[in-house]
């Protein structure tokens, strides 16, 4: 087969292929919008200002303070309106499980989530026997916080009552009264809007409980306009007679209690103290230190400078010395030079003096004259010059 102009083989050349055209399709239909016509044939059947249905315009929004507002009163309402339903369906006297005997039946309240009802039996069991515990429990079954306790007789009820209220179990003080909704006409719970409040001491709504606590079942109802100041008497002569029978059953429970609450709170505040006492102490200690260290830091500084002072001291010293040496050698060398200088000059006097005086000397007679000489023989004269020369070389 014939090559491609460009080289390229085969597979590379379909790789440059063009490709196929995109199919043609008819453009898609154009939808129109429906035709508007007018409301006339309406008109009839709008609402005029008198017909039932018809509702002045809006003129003015709700601002948003306005609308809490009427959520407010909306969930208020609502709530008023389960509330009363709650209050005329609730009846203590058909409860699902209740306990047998009203008046020998402790009500126990804000009792710590984890407690259980075996805990609640050992707490409660050292003023009599029990004959049931009932731990009010949720539809999740959760613990609400609240139990009712029944004894065997009436007795061990009435201490329970007067010693056991604000006891601590796990870690919470507990609010213990009677059974007020089955021995109290018109008893509401508080959830119902009734209640005592915050302490079965406050302000009694219904008197007539502590007279059938004092009956023990009799069944007589007082009457609910009671004199209140003999009923804060009779609060009151409770109160002291509960303290001293605190005293004499529970006291020693409650005076451990108290005693270890006492040495905690004694035990952190020596604890605090020493803490204070040591840091105070590490304080001081490093101020001390610091002291000491800038103290040991100025002294080296002194000391090196006075080593500063005295080595500059001594080099000054070397250096004067050093320069007096110097003079010294050079006032020497100056003495010596004059006194070579004067040595030179004797000695060249000397010469000259010897060399006259071979001058100046008589010839003897019939000796030759200096050209009539034989050779080889020196002239006296000439000879003293010529040894001369080593020693002026010299």
């Amino acid at each position: 087969g014939s090559q491609h102009q460009t080289g390229l083989t085969p597979s590379l050349l379909k790789m440059f292929e063009p490709r196929d055209p995109p199919p043609f399709y008819p453009p898609a239909p154009v939808k129109r919008p429906p035709q508007y016509t007018g409301i006339a044939q309406y008109v009839g059947n709008f609402v005029e200002p008198g017909d039932p249905e018809y509702q002045p315009p809006v003129t003015r929004a709700e601002t948003k303070p306005e609308k809490k507002v009427r959520i407010a009163a909306a969930k208020a309402e609502e709530a008023a309106t389960k509330l009363k339903e709650d209050v005329e369906s609730w009846d203590p006297h058909k409860m699902a499980d209740p306990t047998s005997d009203p008046y020998k039946t402790l009500f126990v309240a804000r009792i710590n989530y984890d407690t259980s009802e075996s805990k609640l039996k050992r707490e409660f069991e050292e003023f009599g026997p029990i004959k049931s515990i009932k731990l009010i429990k949720d539809k999740k079954r959760e613990p609400r916080g609240y139990a009712f306790v029944e004894y065997t007789n009436t007795r061990d009820m009435k201490n329970a009552f007067k010693m056991s209220d604000g006891r601590k179990i796990d870690g919470r003080r507990v609010l213990v009264d009677v059974e007020r909704g089955r021995t109290v006409p018109n008893w509401r719970p508080r959830r119902l809007g009734g209640g005592l409040g915050t302490s079965r001491l406050a302000a009694v709504k219904e008197p007539e409980s502590s007279a059938r606590l004092d009956t023990a079942g009799g069944g007589e109802d007082r009457s609910r306009g009671a004199d209140r100041d003999r009923e804060r008497d009779r609060e009151r002569d409770r109160d002291r007679d509960r303290d001293r029978r605190r005293d004499d059953y529970g006291g020693d429970r409650e005076r451990e209690s108290e005693r270890r609450d006492r040495d905690r709170e004694r035990d952190g505040k020596r604890d605090r103290d020493e803490r204070r006492d040591r840091d105070r102490e590490g304080g001081e200690k490093r101020d001390r230190d610091d002291k000491e260290k800038r103290d040991r830091d100025h002294d080296g500084e002194d000391r090196d400078k006075d080593r500063e002072r005295k080595r500059s001291r001594r080099d000054g010293e070397k250096d004067r010395d050093r320069d007096r040496e110097h003079r010294h050698k050079d006032r020497d060398g100056d003495r010596d030079r004059k006194e070579r200088k004067h040595k030179d000059k004797d000695k060249d006097r000397d010469r000259e003096r010897r060399h006259e005086e071979d001058k100046d000397k008589v010839e003897p007679k019939g000796e030759p004259k200096g050209e009539e000489r034989e050779e080889g023989e020196a002239i006296p004269g000439e000879m003293n010059d010529q040894a001369m020369v080593p020693e002026q070389a010299a």
